[in-house]
């Protein structure tokens, strides 16, 4: 994997709300492959991930990110309720440019999607919310893909699914993707990630 390119670098890393300090002194580079973000309730996952997408920006140290497209889609995110599950596809398509569609069949079957893509988001459980983000995960082609907990709600069938995904994902040479949970899920055990960045218990 050392010949791979890195596509993210960190240096003294850090983030802070007003109230309280939640990342400090992080350095890291993340090439591409399969990353792991390992920490545990409340130790800022969910806020490493967001600095990655630029949604926040650093309030101390520097990050240098890929200049294309970033995925990073919080499936909770009460604005997609009224979103139906195959129209939100469909603007993922043409937000990305290197779509690639043969995922996409075959995430959906995977997945037992078929009969929940004319839904709106508010109709699906919290597992088929996340399993359309993860097809669309797999799909964009985007240099930089994050996913915050996505075995979570799953159920057996899609858990391994989604392991087979992230198994060819660690064997990708162009995009980086970074997978962030409290632990490694069992799936991914014999997975050799390309970094681990541990904030901690």
């Amino acid at each position: 994997m050392s010949d791979r390119p890195v596509l993210v670098r960190a240096q003294g890393l850090g983030f802070a709300y007003p109230d309280h300090e939640v990342l400090r002194g992080l350095a890291f580079a993340l090439p591409a492959g399969l990353s792991f973000v390992r920490g545990g309730d409340g130790r800022g996952k969910t806020t490493l991930l967001s600095l990655l997408a630029g949604a926040l920006q650093p309030t101390a140290g520097t990050l240098q990110r890929p200049a294309g497209a970033v995925f990073h889609a919080p499936m909770s995110d009460a604005a997609l309720d009224g979103v139906v599950a195959r129209a939100w596809l469909q603007q993922c398509r043409d937000r990305y440019p290197d779509w690639q569609e043969a995922p996409v069949a075959e995430l959906v079957d995977a997945f037992s999607l078929p009969p929940h893509l004319d839904k709106t988001f508010h109709m699906l459980s919290t597992g088929s919310r996340r399993k359309v983000g993860l097809v669309a995960a797999m799909a964009c082609g985007a240099p930089l893909t994050l996913l915050d907990t996505p075995f979570s709600g799953l159920d057996a069938p899609s858990r391994r699914a989604l392991a087979g995904m992230l198994e060819r994902a660690a064997d990708d040479g162009t995009r980086a993707w970074v997978l962030a949970d409290y632990e490694v899920p069992d799936e991914l055990v014999a997975v050799p990630f390309a970094c681990v960045v541990d904030l901690g218990d």
